[in-house]
């Protein structure tokens, strides 16, 4: 499920998804939660908030994906 909650200033924040158009509404400003990038030291995916925090890691990049966007729709 998509979740997308709003400021009171009207700016909507959420998980950013294409089933959604959300060009209909205005311009968008999107900026990235969560960096996904594969470690071949470790040989797999590992998911980095914007401090460099290791969040979650996992041999599939489709699993950390997945695993960002339940994240981040609590």
């Amino acid at each position: 499920m998509i979740t997308i909650s709003f400021t009171p200033d009207g700016i909507g924040h959420g998980f950013y998804t294409e089933e959604i158009d959300l060009t209909a509404v205005g311009p968008l400003t999107v900026e990235r939660a969560t960096s996904v990038e594969f470690n071949q030291t470790a040989q797999q995916w590992e998911v980095r908030d914007l401090s460099g925090q290791l969040l979650h890691h996992h041999p599939s990049r489709a699993e950390c994906l997945a695993w960002e966007q339940q994240h981040f729709n609590q």
